[in-house]
């Protein structure tokens, strides 16, 4: 059985002064043997709609007259038992306090990425973790991020978390899955409800996972794993 794991990094709202109460941090993971199989098959739902191959899957593109096929995305990440979610929620970005705390709202950023990823990893694998691509500061921050992740976990020849590596979501399918998931999460926190078509892929989100999106789940949850964070560093 091959051991590697692939696991691709989106995020919704993580801006400081965008205007959002809530951040998402999110990572779809799964076994390397069947990223491509899993890559084909989301071209064939976009096949069925009458989608563009290369035409990405982004949150922001949900409309009345798309909701079936991304109906049909979501249905497929739950269906498929290789394909895993883990989320983070900041549910209130107006609480951070960063002088406090000797940080950048950038420092931030990746201190939440370093709290979502690392409850992944299982010993017996190796990963591949691949960030979606924000700025051209982000190499540096993305090896301090990688070797902060080794040193805790007592991987410090880098052999379990094999690479932290920067892509651009269209490079991806599953990456732009992660966007569709993320950013329902993020809808749903932030208690929206203009957009009868994003309200019902929320809905349809709930269903599947059997969560409200808005509290942390089990710690031992594997296919669905969310983390609410607050300003105090609490869990709720």
């Amino acid at each position: 059985m091959n051991n590697i794991i692939n696991v691709y990094c989106d995020e919704s709202c993580h801006l400081e002064n965008d205007g959002q109460k809530c951040m998402v941090l999110g990572a779809v993971w799964v076994d390397q043997l069947v990223v491509g199989e899993l890559s084909r098959a989301i071209k064939e739902i976009k096949h069925r709609h009458g989608i563009k191959p290369h035409s990405e899957i982004k949150w922001t593109g949900v409309s009345p007259a798309k909701l079936d096929y991304y109906r049909d995305l979501i249905n497929f990440f739950f269906d498929h038992k290789a394909l895993n979610y883990r989320g983070l929620i900041v549910k209130d970005k107006g609480k951070l306090d960063h002088k406090a705390f000797n940080q950048t709202h950038d420092d931030f950023y990746y201190k939440m990425y370093f709290v979502m990823l690392k409850q992944i990893w299982q010993k017996s694998y190796r990963y591949n973790v691949y960030i979606d691509i924000r700025d051209t500061n982000g190499a540096k921050r993305v090896k301090i991020l990688h070797d902060v992740l080794c040193n805790d976990s007592y991987d410090f020849a880098h052999d379990m978390i094999n690479r932290i590596q920067l892509i651009r979501s269209h490079e991806s399918a599953i990456m732009q899955l992660t966007d569709l998931i993320s950013g329902a999460i993020a809808y749903a926190n932030r208690d929206l409800s203009s957009s009868q078509a994003k309200l019902d892929l929320v809905r349809l989100v709930q269903l599947r996972s059997e969560y409200s999106l808005k509290h942390t789940t089990y710690l031992t949850e594997r296919k669905f794993n969310l983390l609410v964070w607050d300003s105090e560093g609490r869990n709720s």
